[in-house]
């Protein structure tokens, strides 16, 4: 069986890498699961104080203490399914929703470029015209980096692909005497109007191996210009906003082929791109508001499609439980058929049943939102890059919704228990 659930997991991913990370995921988050629910178990014993706690809350202990291999089957298999289910939920809203706020409903959702140097002040005129407040407005310039501290840069000197791509391209280089408002500086300093130094976004310093002091040559239209790192910013590239990897601290480069890009939000009068296409038919105006919609709508798409996917495996988790408590089903039995002989009530077993039952799902439930809660934070904080934190609210939700699982899946099977006659329960133990 689980050879089989591996070997289904990497025939779906359709890449190797992808299979093992998930078939290790799994792997990793049953051991996770085996080793806390075992030492709950073992805590649970030495916690309980029997000659003050409630007989059905002694009773329950005992049952999952004197079977601690099936305890821990049983939490494992629920958490597992629980896991999947609360960090879809999670990311279906918490972190979707972080997503979204990510960008704010001010953002832009237009970019223009191409914009020639003699238009730039009519084309932010006509923007103004029609609206538009806010405005990204930036000088850019086309150059091909050729050297880093007088060594000539080619992209046999790198072995990551992304490297090689980024030297074997020209950039995208721009100026500004101040910093972008939505940049932070993060290593060095920024000096206003000071020239041959630039700022380098801090990703393609870590890619290149670049940092502060070294020195950058560029070829830009035939000529060659050098220039000193003398700040690092970290840029969200989420933002829409207008964003460089190198930047010059000056406020103009003279001689250098420029042309002008801009983002902005464009305003909801009728017929805005319209008018500015005839106005400059030669500016290239890109309309991100459809490829923004579009994206949300694959997302929604693609968690609709897992949910039920991890469905299944909440699924799988209730029939595991289902059986491994009715594996232990006859031993139950006849435990509670020497129990009623002595004088306890049905109620009282009842208790335990419903006391056990719980605190495997409750245990479960607990521990499938904590793991599902770091999960998420690490998706956040290295894959989305973005600051989230899970609601404390979660481990309590996960519990309880633990809880009534294992109570309904845990009923169904031990159901007959309590109904059968005492007498009966012993003869078979007899027999």
């Amino acid at each position: 069986g689980v050879a089989g659930f591996a070997a289904l997991l990497m025939a779906a991913s359709s890449d190797i890498k992808l299979g093992l990370i998930a078939v290790g995921g799994f792997a990793g988050a049953v051991a996770v699961f085996a080793l806390l629910s075992w030492l709950a178990v073992k805590l649970l014993r030495r916690s309980v104080n029997e000659t003050t706690a409630p007989r059905w809350l002694v009773l329950a202990t005992r049952q999952i203490s004197a079977r601690p291999a099936y305890a821990v089957v049983q939490v494992s298999a629920l958490a597992v399914g629980l896991l999947a289910l609360v960090l879809l939920v999670l990311l279906r809203t918490d972190l979707v929703a972080s997503w979204r706020k990510a960008t704010p409903p001010d953002a832009p959702n237009r970019f223009v470029i191409n914009v020639m140097p003699d238009q730039s002040e009519a084309f932010q005129k006509a923007l103004r015209n029609g609206g538009v407040d806010k405005l990204d407005w930036y000088p850019m310039i086309r150059g091909r980096l050729i050297a880093i501290n007088d060594k000539p840069v080619t992209p046999d000197d790198y072995t990551e692909d992304r490297a090689k791509r980024l030297v074997d391209r020209e950039f995208n280089l721009s100026n500004s005497a101040e910093a972008p408002a939505h940049n932070s500086i993060v290593a060095g300093r920024w000096t206003s109007g000071a020239q041959g130094e630039v700022s380098v976004e801090e990703g393609l310093a870590e890619t290149l191996g670049l940092k502060l002091g070294d020195s950058l040559r560029f070829d830009i239209g035939g000529m060659q210009n050098d220039a000193r790192i003398t700040s690092l910013r970290k840029v969200d590239w989420g933002s829409l906003h207008a964003n460089f990897f190198v930047m010059y601290t000056v406020p103009t480069l003279a001689d250098v082929p420029t042309t002008y890009m801009g983002a902005f939000r464009a305003p909801e009068t009728r017929g805005f791109d319209n008018a500015l296409v005839r106005a400059f038919p030669n500016v290239t105006n890109v309309d991100m508001s459809a490829t923004i919609n579009q994206v949300q709508t694959v997302l929604d798409q693609v968690i609709r499609a897992v949910e039920f996917l991890f469905g299944f495996t909440l699924a799988a988790g209730l029939v595991v439980l289902f059986a491994a408590v009715t594996a232990t089903r006859e031993e139950r039995a006849r435990e509670f058929a020497v129990m009623r002989a002595v004088g306890a009530r049905a109620s009282l077993l009842r208790q335990v049943q419903r006391a056990e039952l719980a605190g495997v799902g409750l245990l479960a439930g607990f521990l499938a939102s904590i793991v599902a809660s770091v999960i998420g934070w690490g998706l956040a904080r290295f894959v989305f890059e973005f600051t989230w934190t899970a609601s404390p609210i979660v481990p309590v939700a996960g519990a309880l919704a633990g809880a009534v699982l294992a109570l309904g899946a845990g009923w169904w099977g031990l159901r007959e228990v309590l109904r059968r006659p005492v007498v009966d329960t012993l003869r078979r133990a007899a027999e």
